[in-house]
C-alpha cells in the first residue's frame, strides 16, 4: 500500500506538530492560509499534487531538529540546502539508483539500510523507524536520520570534514567527495544555500520535550526552553546533587527549586554544567562505582573540558559530557559489564550521570590496554585521540592541553606527571 499525506496531522506527532505551531514564521504563514490549531493542518501540493514543504516550514522542521538533537554539530541551512537539491522539499519523493538498485527515500533522500546502521549501530533511536521503512517518509523522521548521517560524515575516519567534503559524500558515497561526479552537486548546493531565507539557528521558539524526552520537563522563562537536570538525572543522583554542599549552595543562590533545576545556558542557547556541578557528578560516579579503583574526579574534569566544554550535549562527533560515542557506551555496557547506568541510544548520552559513568569506565579499561599497567599520559592521550595514536612526547600537544585543564580544578598540581588516574 503506498504512502499518501493530506495533512501535517498525517506525518508528525502531536508535540512535532506543536512544535511547528510554536515557531513564529510557521504559525503565522498557517494562520494567513486558513489553517487553525482546531483543525488538520493541510499540506501544500505541487501541480501534480504531491505534498511539499515550504521553506518556510522546511527551516522550522530542520531547526527544531537540530536544537533537540545536534545543536554545535550541524547547520540547519545545510539540512535545508540538501533537502532542497535531494527532493524539493517533497516528504513522499523517491530514487531509483539502476546502478546500485537502491532506492532513496523522503526529503533528505535516505537509503533504508542506511538508516537501519545509524539505528542499530550508532544509536539514533530518537525516532522508531526498525521494521517499518515507510517512517522514512515523516518529514521529522527523515530529517532526524539525514542529520545523523552527516553529523557521521563530518568525523569520517576520526578526521574532522569540511562543510564540502560533508555535501559531496552525502551525494555520491565517502569515496566520491573529491571526485569531479560530486563537484557540480557542491556548486548548486552552494548557490541553494546562499538563497535560502535568512534565519537565526537558535530563533525556533520554545520546544515542547521531543519523542526520545516525552517526560522531560522543561521551564520556559522569556521564550527560552531551559533543559532541567530532572530531566536528564535520576531522582537518586538529583537527590546526591542536592545533598553536595557546594552545588546545592549554588543552586540555592540562583533559585532552583527541587524538581525542575534549570542547566546554564551559554549566549547561543546552549545548556552546559559549571565546574562545581561537573566535579559534583565525577565525584558521585567514582564514589559509587568505582571506589576500588583510584580513579581521579579531577581526571574526568579535565577531559570533559576538553571533549565538550562542559556543554550537556557535547561538542561536534562527540556526544555528551565525556564525548563518550555510542557504540564504545553499548560496548562497555554489554561486554565489559558496566551496566549501573543503560544506554540504548545516543540519546542517553547526552545525561550528564550516563556520560560520565561510561567515560570513567572506558578511561578504566584504557588504564589496562592490552593488559599493562599503563601511564597518566599514555590513558589521557589513548582516551583524546585513541591507543593507537599515542605520543610519548613530554611535549605532546594532547597531553599539555590536559594539564592546562587539570589546572583549573583548585588543589592540583600542574607538573608533569603530578596527577594519578588511577
Amino acid at each position: 500500500m503506498a504512502v499518501s499525506f493530506k495533512y501535517w496531522d498525517d506525518c508528525v506527532d502531536a508535540q512535532d506538530l506543536e512544535a511547528m505551531w510554536m515557531d513564529p514564521e510557521v504559525g503565522a504563514e498557517w494562520i494567513n492560509a486558513g489553517e487553525t490549531r482546531e483543525s488538520k493542518v493541510h499540506l501544500s501540493r505541487d501541480p501534480d499534487g504531491q505534498p511539499y514543504l515550504t521553506q518556510t516550514e522546511m527551516k522550522a522542521v530542520a531547526g527544531i531538529i537540530v536544537r533537540r538533537h545536534f545543536v554545535s554539530q550541524i547547520d540547519s541551512d545545510m539540512i535545508c540546502a540538501i533537502a532542497e537539491l535531494e527532493s524539493d522539499r517533497q516528504p513522499l519523493a523517491t530514487r531509483y539508483n539502476k546502478k546500485s538498485k537502491e532506492i532513496t527515500v523522503g526529503i533528505m533522500h535516505i537509503l533504508p539500510k542506511t538508516t537501519e546502521w545509524l539505528v542499530r549501530e550508532l544509536g539514533y533511536k530518537a525516532y522508531e523507524v526498525e521494521g517499518d521503512s515507510k517512517l522514512l517518509y515523516k518529514p521529522f523522521v527523515n530529517v532526524y536520520l539525514g542529520a545523523a548521517y552527516l553529523k557521521w560524515l563530518s568525523n569520517y575516519d576520526q578526521k574532522e570534514r569540511s562543510e564540502e567534503f560533508m555535501v559531496r559524500a552525502y551525494k555520491g558515497g565517502t569515496k566520491k567527495a573529491t571526485h569531479k561526479s560530486t563537484l557540480q552537486y557542491w556548486r548548486r548546493y552552494l548557490s541553494v544555500k546562499e538563497s535560502l531565507p535568512s534565519r537565526k539557528i537558535f530563533d525556533v521558539g520554545p520546544l515542547p520535550s521531543g519523542p526520545s524526552t516525552s517526560a522531560a520537563p522543561v521551564s520556559k522563562e522569556e521564550g527560552v526552553v531551559k533543559i532541567t537536570w530532572d530531566s536528564r538525572t535520576s531522582p537518586e543522583d538529583m537527590e546526591e546533587m542536592w545533598n553536595h554542599p557546594i552545588v546545592s549552595k549554588e543552586w540555592n543562590k540562583s533559585g532552583e527549586k527541587r524538581g525542575k533545576v534549570r542547566f546554564s545556558l551559554d549566549t547561543e542557547k546552549k545548556p552546559y554544567l559549571s565546574r562545581d556541578e561537573l566535579k559534583a557528578v565525577a565525584e558521585t560516579i567514582l564514589s559509587k562505582h568505582f571506589s576500588t579503583r583510584q580513579v581521579q574526579p579531577t581526571v574526568l574534569c579535565a577531559l570533559a573540558e576538553i571533549v565538550s566544554m562542559r556543554f550537556l550535549n557535547g561538542v561536534g562527533q562527540r556526544p555528551g559530557l565525556m564525548g563518550i560515542d555510542y557504540p564504545t557506551a553499548h560496548w562497555l555496557y554489554k561486554d565489559l559489564g558496566y551496566k549501573a547506568y543503560i544506554v540504548q541510544s545516543v540519546e542517553d548520552l547526552t545525561k550528564p550521570f550516563v556520560s560520565m559513568y561510561f567515560g570513567a569506565a572506558y578511561l578504566a579499561w584504557l588504564s589496562e590496554y592490552e593488559g599493562r599497567e599503563r601511564t597518566p599520559q599514555f590513558v589521557v592521550q589513548a582516551y583524546l585521540a585513541g591507543p593507537k595514536k599515542v605520543s610519548f612526547q613530554e611535549t605532546d600537544p594532547i597531553w599539555l592541553k590536559f594539564e592546562e585543564a587539570l589546572s583549573r580544578y583548585e588543589g592540583l598540581k600542574k607538573e608533569q606527571g603530578s596527577c594519578t588516574i588511577l
